[in-house]
């Protein structure tokens, strides 16, 4: 009996212990702020006006950026696949079934098949050039709105600088007013300063890496329609024969 008293104490203080322990974790972190608690207080000492300006460019250039990515994502084929079903089709049904393999391909190297299986009756030079004028095309269509991308990756920084630089202007301009200096008459002003610069930054890092991943990925479409340009003008001279 004493054995199962002494037990279930010592079980009680084990659980209180881990109550009590727990609650005070608990406290703690409600006591301290989240990431996102303090990052939404520093863009408002920011100021609306640099920092609305920013936060603009991040969410239009966020914008771009996921269009880019869900558009070359979807442009995307296995070019080795539709090579193989190109060739087997020119080879059973001549080119007509090819074009038709390409009318069911999305993506753009499908869409230059077909331009060059088109154009297979005028002779291989017009072929040829059907392939590479819409390849042209295509990788205009790749490219599109990326420029805004850089674009808002230029100006974000900027505009934190300029931030920057307007409320270093109004601390000197504080400092020239009251006649002497003093660090709480300015540290509001600098502070402002700075975290315009660096929201800026945020701002530019993010999209630069959206845009690397989607010049990246363009790059390797690219490469996919010049490969698969050559391997058509072969296929169709191979057919020719």
């Amino acid at each position: 009996m004493k054995k199962v008293t002494f037990t279930l104490a010592a079980a009680g203080m084990f659980v209180l212990g881990t109550t009590t322990a727990s609650a005070a974790m608990l406290q703690e972190e409600a006591a301290s702020p989240s990431f996102t608690q303090v990052l939404k207080e520093q863009f408002i000492q920011g100021g609306p006006a640099f920092m609305g300006i920013v936060l603009l460019c991040l969410i239009l250039g966020l914008a771009v950026a996921i269009e880019r990515i869900i558009y070359l994502n979807l442009a995307t084929t296995n070019t080795a696949k539709l090579k193989q079903q190109v060739e087997d089709a020119l080879a059973s049904g001549g080119v007509e079934a090819a074009k038709e393999v390409c009318r069911n391909t999305k993506g753009p190297v499908a869409s230059i098949y077909y331009q060059g299986l088109d154009r297979a009756g005028e002779g291989l030079e017009s072929a040829e050039k059907a392939v590479v004028a819409y390849g042209g095309v295509q990788m205009g269509q790749l490219e599109k709105n990326v420029s805004w991308l850089s674009l808002f990756i230029a100006i974000a920084p900027m505009l934190g600088f300029m931030g920057t630089v307007i409320g270093m202007i109004a601390a000197f301009q504080k400092i020239a007013a009251v006649g002497n200096l003093s660090a709480s008459l300015i540290a509001g002003d600098i502070q402002v300063a700075l975290l315009t610069t660096v929201f800026g930054l945020i701002t530019a890092i993010i999209l630069q890496i959206f845009y690397n991943y989607i010049i990246a990925k363009i790059d390797s479409i690219v490469n996919d329609m010049e490969d698969s340009s050559i391997a058509l003008i072969d296929m169709l001279a191979a057919h020719k024969k």
